[in-house]
């Protein structure tokens, strides 16, 4: 459960338009880069996963997204089917990476960035660094800097011994790539740093039976909607979908939902 725990708060080629790809491999600052690129349209999507995760995170609406826009999914290198290192990455270093795979595979357009959990971080940081590079986006459950403050909102002694042993967890094997950037606690771009752009965020308060942490309580779900709902609002074009039927990962579990909110994304993209 904790690793789950973990997981949720932390949380040169050139193919032609139209192509089906299979999923392949492009240097990218000196790394391998798995990433599979498929489908045609009006926009370009880019799927970021979270955590340590990879693009195969994305398997349950990535068929169906091709059939709406240009559709980009990747891992992140140490994850998936990338180059396996272990370096302390910052959500500005990965925002970078995405700069230069986006180079590599010559997208030259605004893309509509769809990120899912710790992607949140790397999402907002690039719609904040580079703003011509990016026409909508989309928040899935999205890790935040203020996600362990819902804890100790609510109990404070119990919460500081619960973040404890979950940090230990995490910095366990040495390098905790994304977590390093969650503990630090820095803040992240909000509107305006990020400019007037179509956002919508997708975010579960699917209550648990038997929360095994503050995190899992029924008011942290309260408190879990509320804030992102206030994220999403801020934005002049912002829109907030909360869902009661999946945990963590929507596009796993609600997948034809999360495909209409990115096709609804889509619709409100110029």
């Amino acid at each position: 459960m904790r690793i789950l725990f973990t997981a949720i708060i932390f949380y040169s080629l050139f193919i032609p338009h139209g192509v089906i790809a299979s999923t392949a491999k492009v240097q990218v600052n000196g790394f391998d880069v798995e990433y599979e690129l498929a489908g045609d349209g009006k926009h370009t999507i880019l799927l970021e996963a979270g955590g340590s995760a990879g693009l195969s995170d994305w398997e349950p609406v990535f068929e169906s997204l091709t059939k709406h826009a240009k559709v980009i999914r990747y891992s992140r290198i140490g994850n998936g089917g990338s180059a396996q290192i272990k370096k302390n990455y910052s959500s500005e270093e990965y925002a970078a990476e995405v700069v230069r795979l986006l180079k590599v595979l010559k997208v030259e357009e605004p893309v509509v960035y769809i990120a899912h959990s710790y992607g949140a971080y790397i999402a907002r940081v690039f719609a904040a660094t580079y703003p011509n590079q990016i026409k909508a986006l989309m928040l899935i459950e999205p890790a935040s800097e203020h996600d362990v403050d819902i804890m100790r909102a609510i109990d404070l002694p119990r919460a500081e011994k619960e973040i404890a042993a979950i940090k230990l967890d995490d910095m366990k094997n040495g390098m905790s790539n994304q977590y390093l950037d969650f503990w630090a606690k820095r803040p992240l771009p909000d509107y305006p740093q990020i400019a007037d752009i179509p956002v919508t965020v997708i975010a579960s308060v699917k209550k648990y039976k038997k929360p095994s942490v503050l995190f899992f309580t029924d008011k942290a779900r309260e408190m879990w909607g509320d804030l992102h709902s206030k994220w999403a609002n801020a934005f002049p074009q912002g829109e907030i979908v909360i869902t009661n039927k999946s945990y963590h990962y929507p596009q796993n579990d609600e997948p034809k939902m999360v495909v209409t909110q990115i096709v609804k994304l889509l619709e409100r993209t110029q």
